[in-house]
């Protein structure tokens, strides 16, 4: 793949379940919520109202936990036909406050890469959420010296990536990106010309996900993030 690149000069990482764990806490937090709403639907139909409702927020809120909190209320308010008790609300906005205080759990192999690619290219962030919190986590997690830059995007689409090229200063084909998700990560990079590794998570959020093969000269699976380096070798 490399050959297909050589005038690479920037990886871009995406942070979220490819630097460290993420969608895992999520489900733990809807776990909680349905347990907590129980009474009024069914687990599915629970999952299925909080989706329903998170995706109808995006244009609103953007991605992150502040605007998940909000719709996990919103869905309870909507369920419960707006007879919620207040308690109710206030264990929601714990279960909220609880997530945004997990701890950073690097994926294995993560810090051993980018010790091994860092002078030798810029290495950035490319990631969506809430820019506090992202940049939080990247605090937190002890890997923002390797980084050049942090970009918290409100969404990962064609022009989106465009404006964080021209941010950097450069071309499509001097741009790799590296991240879990298929829709986000690889298909709007390969498409302004970019190129893309996929690393698959053990679990993708719904929104997420993409019911095709990609297939492209620009493109490549690994298994995980150290083997990365196989692509410099």
């Amino acid at each position: 793949m490399t050959a297909r690149i050589p005038n690479l000069k920037v990886i871009a990482f995406d942070a979220d379940d490819t630097l460290f764990v993420n969608e895992p806490y999520f489900q733990q937090t809807e776990e909680k919520f349905c347990a907590l709403m129980e009474d009024y639907l069914s687990h599915q139909g629970l999952s299925q109202e909080l989706f329903r409702t998170e995706i109808a927020n995006l244009p609103l809120y953007g991605y992150g936990i502040k605007g998940y909190i909000l719709s996990m209320i919103e869905a309870a308010i909507s369920i419960s036909n707006s007879t919620i008790p207040i308690e109710v609300v206030s264990k929601i906005m714990q279960y909220g406050k609880e997530l945004l205080d997990k701890p950073i759990e690097l994926l294995e192999g993560v810090e051993e890469t980018l010790q091994a690619l860092h002078g030798k290219y810029k290495l950035v962030v490319a990631t969506k959420g809430d820019l506090k919190d992202q940049h939080s986590k990247l605090h937190r997690s002890g890997l923002g010296a390797y980084f050049h830059h942090i970009e918290v995007m409100s969404d990962k689409k064609e022009m989106d990536y465009e404006k964080l090229l021209k941010r950097l200063d450069i071309q499509p084909n001097e741009f790799l990106m590296i991240g879990n998700s298929l829709k986000s990560d690889v298909l709007p990079v390969l498409e302004i010309g970019g190129s893309a590794v996929h690393i698959p998570f053990h679990t993708t959020w719904e929104h997420e996900k993409i019911n095709h093969k990609v297939v492209h000269e620009n493109f490549k699976t690994l298994p995980n993030v150290t083997a990365v380096l196989s692509l410099f070798a």
